[in-house]
């Protein structure tokens, strides 16, 4: 029996799958099941970003439209154009409105995004630690995972003892049930033809005496029945009969004197006593016996097994106990725990780095979260302005109002518009600035890390043949076995540990597989002889041969049957003599007539004492006749298919009893070989799968990839210029909008006039000077001014035209 089970060293990074089967025997054992204990860690197997993940979605959707290649070539451009005309002072109001909502909107990202960087920065600690804590979890159960396996060859032992010590019933048990159904049948048949011979020899004595009665009481009644008719003729012969009055009664009595008389005649009925002495012959063999100590014989086996199989027992046991001892020492000659050391020394100097640089990348992301604080509340500044400006300006806003009067609300409105404008262009170029570094930063870091590690491409690239080494095919194996030509690569390590796959290292396990060799040999040293089992000697078989040739069915049933099935007399003498007592009261008194009532006293007598005793000994014997005959109807094809089963089964023991009990031993040897074979497939599977499951690693990896450098730093930095670049390049259209809007907020030095047509085609009045004007920007009417008065000095004029 071949058992494999290859080991695979990969320094806890890899694993082998064995397709090799291990189980040989195959019987499959019930009620043995290995389970090794679960390890649970303190870092979740994923991440949830909560609500800030559907915006997340949303900048990786924009960044994937703006750069869809793995390594952008350009930088996004954004061109905005605006062609002004005039318009009225509502479309610019509500322009505005939707412009500083979109604008807000962009401002509420970013503090979102800075909020969330903040946050999750400050957790990056206690993500840290529950990692490096998950693996030295790992490493700490790999030493008790050892020692759980190794001790669960406990389990198949006791499965094994339990069975060593019945083995009376599964060995001795299962040649019996195999035996019983060829074997009992035969025995039953036999057992069935001693107890029929017997009773038929009973019988047949019963009916021989019965017999003899029968003959005697026959003749008996012949001659009492003989001399009643005699005695009656003569009293008929008396003178009364000779009246005319008794004349008549005497002829009918004599005339029924000729029934009077017996039927019954068994003289012609042979003697039993042949038959008798035949079987008696017969029975001088105990068939019944002999059946006994063959089933005896049969019974016996399952103690026969265990007395057999009591020194092998003692000396398996004492094997599978120095086996146990073999296994549990394999731990101590396993180097795990130098290998552990070192791990965990790697592991210990990791964590002590990175929280020796951890408050350096805390204080320096304090500064980030400033600068972007700052910018966020510059915007929020800018915003305010704009919708301070727009609420003063719509609220103080009079349509009757001429540009030199208007209020002071307006005028405020207009004052804090033109405030906003400064404020975006001192500060627009800075934040422009920082949003296309953190655009490159962020962008780039997504499409050449994030989005790479989550499809695994990036794996694919670092598995990227001679690569990272241009002498090393696959890296991976390169660097951990030396061998670069082993076909290792990191996204089938990744793939593995994520599915909580099972790491081994050289455990030296085989050992437990070449002392499963010792137990296979041991079982076959098991020797199990069974002696041939006689089911029938000689002289049983000669009985029955002998038995098929009495005769005893060869017996005229029929003349038996026949004589007994009537009656024995002619007429019913109750009857006659009621009749006769009848006849006789028609008499005259007399002797005639006493002495023919004495002979119905007679007759009924003769019923009684002679004719009920003699029915019921012909009744007695029709009876027994019919069983008998029964019982031997068929006896010599009884007899003959007996004797031909007998010695088929007799053939099937002496020359396949030894094969039965071989079969059976060998299936008691692969059942106890099922349960160390079981134990071996869960080690394999237990080595394979679960022993040292290398999740830790792929979380650890996760969480330092996935999770904090892009959930925590890369999806928060898209998001943050996301929003604050939707600010910005909104700033654009807000300032033309708000410097229009500004327009017919403010207070003006001089009024102009404004109509729909070119401003330098100016109307003359008869008591006016015509002063030429000075074309000014473009403005929407917002007040009528056909009869404005033209009463403006040129002072005046010009100071207007150099103000606006």
């Amino acid at each position: 029996m071949a058992l494999l089970l290859g080991f695979l060293l990969l320094l806890g990074l890899c694993e082998d799958t064995l397709s090799e089967e291990l189980s040989s025997s195959g019987y499959r054992p019930d009620g043995l099941e290995f389970q090794l204990p679960p390890t649970s860690y303190q870092t979740g197997d994923s991440y949830d970003p909560g609500l800030a993940g559907f915006f997340f979605q949303i900048v990786r959707f924009f960044v994937q439209i703006v750069q869809p290649n793995a390594f952008p070539e350009a930088c996004p451009r954004s061109v905005c154009q605006s062609h002004g005309r005039h318009e009225k002072a509502s479309f610019l109001v509500s322009s505005d409105d939707v412009l500083f909502k979109a604008f807000s909107i962009g401002i509420i990202y970013g503090f979102a995004a800075n909020h969330y960087m903040r946050t999750n920065v400050e957790e990056t600690r206690k993500l840290s630690e529950s990692n490096f804590n998950d693996l030295r979890t790992l490493l700490n159960v790999v030493p008790g995972q050892i020692d759980y396996i190794l001790d669960q060859f406990t389990l198949p032992k006791e499965k094994a003892f339990d069975d060593l010590d019945n083995i009376n019933l599964l060995v001795g048990g299962s040649i019996y049930e195999r035996l019983k159904p060829k074997v009992l049948p035969v025995l039953k048949d036999i057992k069935d033809l001693a107890e029929d011979m017997k009773t038929n020899r009973d019988t047949l004595v019963r009916m021989n005496t019965v017999l003899t009665d029968m003959k005697q009481s026959s003749a008996q009644l012949h001659t009492s029945l003989r001399d009643v008719k005699t005695s009656m003729e003569q009293t008929l012969m008396d003178p009364q009969c000779s009246s005319p009055t008794a004349a008549p009664t005497c002829d009918s009595i004599r005339k029924s004197l000729s029934v009077l008389d017996g039927s019954a005649n068994f003289d012609h009925l042979q003697s039993l006593d042949g038959h008798i002495t035949q079987l008696d012959g017969l029975l001088q063999t105990d068939l019944s016996g002999l059946v006994q100590k063959a089933n005896e014989s049969l019974s016996n086996i399952p103690e026969e097994v265990q007395n057999q199989t009591r020194d092998f027992i003692s000396e398996f046991k004492k094997t599978l106990n120095s086996l146990q001892s073999d296994v549990k020492n394999i731990s101590t000659k396993i180097p795990i725990q130098k290998t552990l050391s070192n791990f965990v020394r790697y592991i210990n100097d990791s964590e002590d780095y990175i929280l020796q640089y951890l408050p350096t990348m805390e204080e320096c992301d304090s500064y980030r979260w400033l600068v972007c604080l700052v910018i966020c509340c510059l915007l929020t500044l800018i915003l305010i302005f704009y919708l301070l400006g727009l609420l003063c300006g719509t609220l103080g806003y009079d349509q009757k109002a001429t540009p030199t009067r208007r209020g002071c609300v307006s005028n405020t409105g207009g004052l804090l518009l033109m405030v906003g404008v400064g404020l975006s262009f001192f500060f627009s170029w800075i934040i422009m600035t920082i949003v296309v570094l953190t655009f490159v930063t962020g962008g780039n870091m997504e499409k050449l890390v994030c989005e790479p590690y989550r499809n695994k491409k990036l794996f694919q690239v670092l598995d990227t043949p001679y690569l990272l080494n241009e002498d090393w095919k696959y890296y991976l194996s390169g660097l951990v076995f030396n061998k670069p030509d082993i076909n290792l690569t990191f996204e089938q390590v990744y793939s593995d540990c994520k599915e909580n796959k099972g790491l081994y290292a050289t455990l030296k396990l085989d050992h437990i597989y070449n002392h499963t060799g010792d137990i296979n040999s041991n079982l076959e040293n098991m020797n199990i002889r069974i002696e041939d089992i006689e089911l029938l000697d000689k002289t049983g078989m000669k009985t029955l041969m002998d038995l098929r040739s009495s005769g005893i069915d060869d017996i005229d049933y029929a003349a038996y049957l026949n004589a007994t099935e009537r009656s024995p007399t002619r007429v019913n003498l109750i009857s006659f003599a009621n009749n006769l007592r009848r006849k006789a009261h028609q008499l005259p008194s007399g002797n005639l007539k006493t002495s023919l009532k004495s002979h119905t006293d007679t007759l009924t007598n003769i019923h009684e004492n002679q004719v009920v005793p003699l029915q019921n000994s012909m009744n007695t014997m029709y009876q027994q006749m019919k069983g008998l005959q029964y019982r031997t109807s068929g006896l010599k094809v009884r007899v003959s298919t007996t004797i031909f089963f007998l010695n088929s089964t007799q053939d099937f023991l002496t020359s396949q009893l030894s094969e039965v009990v071989v079969e059976e031993s060998k299936q008691f040897g692969s059942k106890i070989i099922s349960y160390f074979e079981r134990y071996l497939q869960w080690v394999e599977m237990a080595i394979t799968q679960q022993f040292a499951a290398c999740k830790p690693a792929a979380t650890a990896l996760d969480s330092a990839v996935n999770v904090f450098l892009c959930s925590y730093i890369v999806d928060p930095l898209n998001l943050f210029w996301f929003g604050v670049g939707k600010a910005t390049i909104l700033l654009l259209p807000a300032v033309i909008f708000a410097v229009k809007l500004a327009k017919y907020f403010r207070r003006m030095y001089s009024e102009d006039v404004y109509e729909d047509e070119p401003v330098n085609k100016v109307q003359s009045k008869p008591r006016a000077q015509t002063v030429p004007r000075v074309q000014t920007v473009p403005m929407v009417q917002t007040v009528p001014m056909t009869n404005m008065r033209h009463a403006n000095t040129r002072s005046r004029v010009e100071q207007g035209t150099q103000t606006i």
